[in-house]
Parts: structure tokens; sequence; C-alpha cells
């Protein structure tokens, strides 16, 4: 009955936020999609009063994006805009008397620390001497901000980071001498520099670097909670640093602490080979939570939950019995017990596990939640909410997840004028049987009577999930908008159903996960309205991969998309840059395991191409490099197969800028709007 009572707390939320009937509304097209004003970041206020968060909006005529800081009473009401700056400025941070944020801008032209009182005009800028500043932090004494920021560790002055900087501007020379493995990461060259944690006092303003050394702290992370903390005494910070020497191969992240007179040196706090991360501080001091995996080498493992008792020294974790990934978590204000945020079976509930003992248990299950935080007494969650038919809000819920409320509304007016599709959430038999989940999205106006064209969208990873959330990457409502029913699987491989059915994926690409992505297909065909001569595939990454795969191996789609996808896994090996992550998923290297590569490899298959392919690749690509596209439209060319090139110079593994990603979602559809509908 609870549960019943929770589900129609949510339908009425998403109720007040978008009138779901479809009269009269626009298609949720592109360009509505781009006027969404994303919510991110809602950060509650000590005293519990306010949350401040950041919205940001695009311009695609600009190409340019912007991000402003506001504020609402976390009881409701009308927010109110903090910040007009036409640059960035985001990640708001409160001081303990809830009377002023910092928060990081680019409006001087660098990404820099500035102070704002809520009841004040203008925002103050922090004096870092010439370094940037990002991840700002405030102590919870009041008297000092860590940040982060990318410096030469040779330099022990910050006059000596400026000077190296001018250096080489101005050196014509731009030739880069490299003498180890990690040399790139993502979308950016390492040029010698390292993020370093500083704390800056705010009365006196002079930046100290608590991380000295040639090592990241904290390390790179696409996402996740911060990794590094004060203590409530606001005496020592504890942060994640990895000191392997050879960071291709190693995710060995360790917790360690730093007094911030620095008088003494830090002190490592773990010894696990895999990562640790995420240290947060119980209220009373006594302990330090953590995040940490068992398997090194493996980043994709389970995250558990750890408590490190800071009088005894031991470690123990609360969540071994839990199979699901620990995202995120917080103590609630008397250090007895922890919120926590985990995936399960395609979408992010909240949880609760006490320091006594117990199994997780499970306090909100609805949609997609994120930056958990609890009310000074207890009794509240604040926390970013958002599903796949709702872009993200701020929300409140009483701490056994009754009465979930919006505080914020920010696309109100947009969502009651779009017209957005429900998705299904259903269960088919994979292989060997295994059930398997999949989203389900419909063209406005659906009519069961009519046969609709399909398209597979498949998520990268390959440990991934379609989860239920907007994404603005792969927007399968914008999709559907154009007529087609779009098949978002969670074969093999996916996260959020177990870790079991996470590591089902290792040594098997091409294997039960295709068979799972064909299967989906073959369910969705005895659903009656979708046309089986009309169909497509679509992914990135890993999910370029397999679209790939299924060139070399099925002609039942009509034509198919690849987007950042591996085509030669063992070239791939040679100019991609976290070596742990092939290593572990195909048992070695190419030339201790050959065997293995050569089996899942696309492009060994490709005299089986036939089906229409396009390719799209970005130069700055460096997780999945440009040559990965440039062969695999070259096999197409060379082969005669019907394809095209995407190529964009100025993007990496993810289409980010607005009038880029215009022309992805053009291209994109245009190819299957080809392919499909005009050959009827």
């Amino acid at each position: 009955m609870t549960s019943v009572i929770r589900l129609c707390s949510v339908l009425l939320c998403v109720t007040l936020l978008s009138d779901t009937s479809s009269a009269q509304k626009r298609p949720f097209v592109f360009d509505e999609m781009m006027k969404v004003k994303r919510v991110s970041d809602p950060q509650l206020s000590p005293d519990g009063k306010w949350v401040a968060f950041t919205v940001t909006t695009y311009d695609v005529e600009k190409n340019s994006r912007n991000s402003d800081i506001w504020l609402v009473s976390s009881e409701g009401g009308e927010p109110r805009q903090m910040t007009r700056s036409p640059k960035a400025d985001e990640r708001p941070r409160w001081a303990p008397d809830s009377k002023r944020f910092a928060f990081v801008s680019t409006r001087s032209g660098t990404s820099q620390i500035w102070i704002l009182a809520i009841e004040a005009g203008e925002a103050i800028p922090v004096d870092t001497q010439g370094v940037e500043a990002s991840g700002v932090l405030w102590s919870p004494d009041s008297r000092n901000l860590a940040f982060v920021s990318e410096v030469y560790p040779d330099c022990v002055s910050l006059d000596c980071n400026q000077k190296k900087d001018k250096e080489r501007e101005s050196n014509p020379v731009k030739a880069r001498l490299l003498d180890r493995l990690l040399f790139r990461h993502w979308n950016a060259w390492k040029d010698g520099k390292r993020s370093h944690l500083f704390v800056v006092p705010l009365e006196d303003g002079t930046p100290k670097d608590l991380t000295p050394g040639d090592s990241d702290v904290p390390p790179f992370s696409l996402g996740g909670p911060d990794d590094y903390a004060f203590s409530p005494d606001g005496k020592e910070l504890c942060f994640v640093r990895n000191a392997d020497r050879n960071e291709a191969l190693s995710i060995n992240n360790d917790l360690f602490v730093a007094p911030l007179d620095a008088k003494t040196p830090a002190k490592k706090l773990t010894a696990n080979l895999a990562a640790d991360a995420s240290p947060v501080y119980s209220p009373d001091g006594r302990f330090i939570a953590y995040r940490a995996q068992a398997l090194a080498g493996f980043e994709s493992d389970r995250w558990r939950l750890m408590i490190y008792d800071r009088t005894t020294g031991s470690t123990r974790s609360l969540t071994d019995s839990f199979d699901r990934h620990v995202e995120s978590f917080v103590w609630t204000p008397n250090s007895k017990a922890l919120f926590l945020i985990a995936g399960d079976e395609a979408r992010q509930p909240v949880f609760k596990v006490e320091l006594s003992g117990g199994s997780a248990r499970k306090i909100l299950d609805s949609h997609t939640n994120d930056d958990l935080q609890v009310s000074p007494d207890g009794k509240r969650l604040i926390f970013s909410h958002q599903s796949l038919s709702a872009p993200a809000e701020v929300f409140s819920a009483e701490s056994d997840g009754g009465q979930l409320k919006a505080l914020t509304a920010m696309n109100r007016a947009l969502l009651s004028e779009v017209d957005l599709s429900q998705p299904e959430s259903v269960w088919f038999a994979g292989d060997e049987g295994v059930k398997v989940q999949t989203w389900i999205i419909k063209p406005p106006g659906f009519d069961p009577a009519k046969k609709y064209p399909l398209l597979l969208a498949i998520h990268g990873g390959p440990q991934g999930v379609w989860g239920d959330a907007m994404s603005y990457r792969w927007n399968g409502q914008v999709v559907a908008a154009q007529g087609y029913v779009v098949l978002m699987p969670n074969p093999r491989g996916s996260t959020t159903f177990g870790q079991k059915f996470v590591d089902a994926i290792r040594d098997d690409w091409g294997g039960r996960v295709y068979e799972d992505l064909m299967k989906a297909v073959d369910y969705a065909l005895t659903l009656g309205y979708v046309d089986p001569n009309q169909m497509a595939a679509a992914g990135g990454s890993f999910g370029g991969y397999m679209a790939n795969w299924i060139g070399g191996h099925t002609n039942r789609f009509k034509c198919l998309i690849s987007h950042s996808g591996v085509f030669n896994l063992t070239s791939m090996y040679g100019v991609t840059e976290e070596l742990w992550f092939p290593e572990w998923e195909f048992r070695g290297t190419p030339w201790t395991n050959r065997e293995t590569y050569e089996k899942w490899s696309p492009h060994n298959f490709a005299k089986n191409f036939k089906t229409p392919l396009l390719v799209i690749h970005g130069e700055l690509d460096f997780r999945v490099p440009i040559g990965e596209g440039f062969q695999l439209f070259t096999y197409l060319q060379r082969l005669g197969v019907p394809s095209k090139m995407l190529y964009f110079p100025d993007e990496g593994h993810w289409v980010l800028k607005p009038a880029n990603s215009q022309l992805w979602y053009k291209t994109f559809l245009g190819w299957l709007e080809k392919y499909m509908k005009g050959s009827k």
C-alpha cells in the first residue's frame, strides 16, 4: 500500500511539471530539446532553508552554453536567479553561516572562485594568485576554501606556473616529447601538468598546494562525488590519489589525509589494490565513508560502501550483500546511518543503510535521483529527479521517501507545449533465457493498429545502461518524434542489474550481448506495431562497436549508424589511452591473447558488410581514436557499401557543441529517413 501511495505521489509530481495531454502539442524535435533548462547540482544550505542550484542553457545560433546559479526555498516557491554573467557560473558551495556561497566562474576570462552573499548584489573574486581554480569547497570552520588547479609538478611557486604557461604559449614549436603512457586522456593532452588540491585561507589569500608531486589529485573522473572532503573540524582534508607510475594500466586510487597546516606529510589510509574513492566524513568526525572496488584493473567492478574508523584505523563494508553499485551517499546528521544512491533495474532509487549493519533498504523508488542531501534535522531529503520524459528538477521528500515534492519547475512552460511520450519498461527473454529489460518509446499520436519503423538504440560502455533519465546526446524522444518506435535494451554487460549481469560481457563482446539485442528486436516484432521491413540499429562507443559487429553478422536492418565505434580491436589497443580497459575485457594484450582480439574484432567480418552505414567520429576522441572511424569508412567504401562519414575536427568522444550537435541530429535522422521512410 505504501508503494502505491508513493507511486501516486510521483505521478502527481510529474503531472505538475507537464500536462500529459498530447492535444495541440509540438513534437519534441531537436530545437525543442535545446530549449530545455538543464538543472543540476542542487546544494542545501547548512541551516536547511535554501537550495542553490545551477541552470545551464544552450544557444545553437551562437554555438554557446551558459550556466547561472539560482536559489529556491527548501519549502518550494518561486526560484530567483543569483548570477547573470554571460559566462559559466556553476558549482555553488555554501559557507557554514548559510548567508553566502562560493562558486566557480569563467566571467573573468579564466576559471576562478567567487563569493556571493545571498542578500548582497555583487560577487567578490577570491585571489588565487594567478592559477585557475575549479571544484571549490568551503571548510566547516569557515576559514578556508579548497580548490583544484592544473599545475606543473616541478614548480615550487605559483609564479613558476605562470611563467611556464607564457613560455609554452609564445613558443612557435608545438611538438611534444613523450616519455610515458597516458600522455593524453579522453579529449586532452597531459602536457606535463598535474591536477593538485589547494587550500586558500580567506584571511590572507595565499594558496597552499596540499598535494605536491607528479600525480593527479583528484584523479580523472567522468563524474560522481568529489574525491576530496574536509574533516568536520576543518583541520584536514581527505583526498584520493593514484600514485602508480604506469597510470595507463592502473585504477589503484587510494585515500590519503593531509593536515591543513602541512606540518606532517599526507598519510595513506587504504591499501586496496583496486579503486577507492569519494571520501565523506561522518558529522561526528569519527568515520570516513567511501566507495571501493575489489578487483584491480576492472573499472566496472561493483562499488561498495566502506567505513574507515579514524579511532581504530579499521575498515569494513556496509554493502557486501547489496548487489548494486553505490553511486553516491550522504550521512544522516546523527552519524548512525547513510542514505545512498544506487542503480537498480535501469532506475536510480534512494536506499538507506544503518552503520550498525543490516541490508540496504529502498526508501524512494522512482525514476532517476541524484545529488542527495539531508536536512539538518534529518527529516527531509533534497535531490535532483528526472526521467526519460522529464528533465531534471530539484525535489524533496521525507526521509522515509514519502511526500515527494517538486521544488522547481524550470521547464514547466516548455513541457506544457511539447509532446513527450511516456516510455514503457518491459522484460523479454534474452540469450539462454535470461531476463533482459528494455525501454520502448513510441512516436507522438501512436496508433497500435499502424506499423512503425523501428530504431534499435545500443548504449555505450559496454558497462553502461539506458537509464530512466533524459539524455541530450542520444535522446530517444527526439528520434521518436520523427515517427519511429525507439527500442533501448539493456543487454548483458549493462549495469544496475547485478554484477553477474555486468561481468557476462567480458571476453564475449559479440556473443550473448549480440544475441540479447537480436532477441530484443524479435520481441518488438511480436508487439504488432513494428514494421519488420523498416528497422535500423545505431549506437555510440561500445554501441558503435556493436553496430559494426551487426554489419558483419546480419542483414536484417535497412541501415546502421556507428558513432565512435571500435572497429579493429588490435589497432584500437595501440592508440587508446586507458589500457586497463582492453586488457581486462579481452584477458590480456594482442600479443598475449591474439585469438580473443581477432575473434571479437568487427574488421575481420567486413567481407559480409552489405547494410548502408553512417560513420560518425571526432578528431579529439582519444578514448576510441579517429583511426577506428577512418578504417571503418575505408573498408565500407572499398567494399562498395553505401556509406558516409560525419567527421568532427573539434569534438571528442561526445559531441558537445550546440551547432555540432544540431548537425549530428540532422545527419543521423537524415540517414534513417533515406533508408527507411524513403524506401517505402
